[in-house]
């Protein structure tokens, strides 16, 4: 095994027997199409928290970053991950599954619900012991508390992206592009595309205004989101389009602060 490279394992004990009661129905229903989510591996030594080993198989925690969104991986059988590799996941993205689930109190009891991650779990990876999804369960619901908008994705399959070579050329040669600084008026003019008013999430269901510092490509879409503001990660940034800021004729990077309302949930 080359340096920089982490296997993560974790034992999951066989099924015997009843798995204990469960709300699902009995009826055996077609599985929903996995998510799929493409990045560059991401490995955070620092993270040693037993709630993170509990979700990294006791190794390092690993993300996926694609610039607007970095998602943490969660393991339950050995997958190799090397540091800087492009990689493209199957699975279930935890978040956007148990808000589809949906809350009848709308989140005023507290998000994410215990058995909306225990169907999360299930949904992931069929046939687990109930200890093991129970335990799973609480990893779960744990992280998505503490940071509900940091995406949390339940991995069934990855693999290498064999293009990884030519990304990373193209990473760079964005690195390279011209950037210039503009205020947040001044680029909001140049909007012609995206949502700057939503409905506020199940976890913050008050709403409230969010101000994001993004970068914008040579093409007008968002490349990159620079802020830590939960409320910011929420955004659908690909849906945002600008016209393209011009440097002495030609289009150019920009860094801005891009401001969301979120409306409070009725």
């Amino acid at each position: 095994m080359t340096r920089g490279t982490y296997v993560f394992c974790f034992v999951v004990p066989a099924l015997a027997g009843l798995a204990g009661c469960s709300s699902e129905p009995s009826a055996k229903q077609a599985a929903p199409p996995p998510d799929k989510i493409q990045g560059k591996a991401l490995v955070i030594l620092s993270e040693a928290t037993a709630l993170d080993a509990a979700l990294n198989a006791g190794g390092p925690s690993v993300y996926l970053v694609d610039g607007l969104h970095r998602y943490r991986l969660f393991f339950n059988k050995p997958f190799q991950v090397d540091p800087g590799k492009q990689y493209s996941a199957e699975g279930v993205y935890a978040q956007k599954a148990i808000d589809a689930i949906g809350d009848p109190s709308q989140g005023k009891n507290g998000y994410p619900l215990e058995s909306s991650c225990s169907h999360v779990v299930r949904m992931a990876w069929p046939g687990l012991a109930f200890d093991v999804a129970d335990s799973y369960s609480s990893s779960l619901r744990a992280k998505v508390k503490r940071f509900p908008a940091r995406s949390v994705f339940l991995v069934t399959k990855i693999e290498p992206v064999t293009t990884a070579d030519s990304a990373k050329k193209d990473d760079d040669a964005a690195d390279d592009a011209p950037k210039i600084s503009v205020p947040a008026d001044k680029q909001r003019a140049l909007l012609t595309e995206g949502p700057t008013v939503l409905t506020a999430p199940l976890w913050e269901p008050a709403g409230g205004t969010a101000r994001c510092k993004v970068l914008i490509d040579e093409a007008g879409k968002i490349a990159q989101l620079d802020s830590g503001a939960q409320l910011c990660e929420t955004v659908p940034w690909s849906q945002f389009r600008y016209q393209p800021t011009l440097k002495a004729g030609h289009p150019v990077r920009v860094n801005t602060e891009v401001e969301v309302r979120f409306d409070p949930r009725k």
